[in-house]
């Protein structure tokens, strides 16, 4: 994107789509490029959710409680809920059940951010810390952790390793061994190698549409408001008629409005899928 005339649209979108990274991608698979910028607002917004748990553990009452406290309880109560009726083991739940709370919150601020404004953070990265190089008036700085499927398939991944350890905490090593290779079709020992290539395939399946469903509808909801940011610019760039201003502001708002169903739902499809694969991990078959 250049400095020296106003972006195409392309140029626009592409930019807004291109990570703050460590250094330039080498290659199309490169282990040791970092996004950055996922990495850091991942982080901080994990502090923020545990502060704001924290808070409301510290402060809580046994009386009437605040508005904060009865959101925190309401939330609290959803979770457990749910936890219970699908992990039937008290002493796995009092793990899981502050793991999927944790994730509930976690992941909805990161997708929350998504409702900021597209322009709002690079414009103000820049100004504080400089472009780093690129573009003067805006950095490369993606705020939405989940628009990044290398965050949702880290964190899908985290929930396979979750699966894994209960399936051997549970069934102890031996059992979970036996279950990779009698399940689904039995024991028989010509059936051992088609059992364990199809519990592989449904452990690979589970953790890839774990978290390619989060990354498709963050990064399809941020495309979205490119999109009427863009229409945004051209009210900006030309004014003659009163339509184009005013059906930005109109489609920024509904978007606005319908989004915050969806960050909501996606972190709570997320949570809920973790729940029933760590009690699917508690199952014998």
């Amino acid at each position: 994107m250049s400095a020296e005339h106003a972006p195409t649209a392309g140029e626009y979108i592409v930019h807004h789509l291109t990570h703050f990274q460590n250094k330039e991608m080498a290659g199309i698979i490169d282990f040791s490029v970092f996004n950055l910028d996922s990495i850091f607002w991942a982080v901080l917004l994990g502090v923020v959710g545990t502060l704001m748990l924290w808070r409301a553990a510290v402060n809580a009452t046994s009386g009437v409680p605040g508005r904060f406290q009865a959101a925190v309880e309401i939330l609290v109560e959803m979770v457990d809920t749910q936890a219970k009726g699908i992990i039937h083991n008290a002493e796995s739940r009092k793990l899981v059940a502050p793991l999927a709370l944790t994730v509930f919150v976690w992941i909805f601020l990161m997708n929350a951010m998504d409702l900021l404004p597209v322009d709002l953070i690079p414009a103000i990265w820049s100004a504080i810390f400089g472009a780093a190089g690129h573009d003067p008036h805006h950095a490369y700085m993606r705020v939405v952790p989940t628009a990044d499927l290398s965050s949702t398939l880290g964190l899908s991944c985290s929930v396979l390793l979750i699966c894994v350890f209960y399936n051997i905490k549970i069934k102890g090593i031996g059992g979970w061994v036996h279950e990779l290779f009698c399940a689904p079709f039995g024991a028989h020992p010509l059936l051992w190698p088609i059992n364990f290539v199809m519990q592989m395939i449904e452990f690979a399946a589970k953790t890839v549409s774990h978290g390619m469903r989060l990354f498709g509808n963050m990064y399809a909801g941020e495309l979205v408001f490119m999109l009427i940011a863009l229409m945004g610019g051209a009210a900006a760039a030309s004014l003659s008629g009163i339509l184009l201003p005013v059906g930005h502001v109109i489609a920024g708002t509904i978007w606005a409005i319908f989004h915050i169903l969806i960050i909501t739902l996606q972190a709570f499809i997320f949570m809920m899928l973790t729940l029933v694969y760590v009690g699917q991990a508690h199952d014998a078959h």
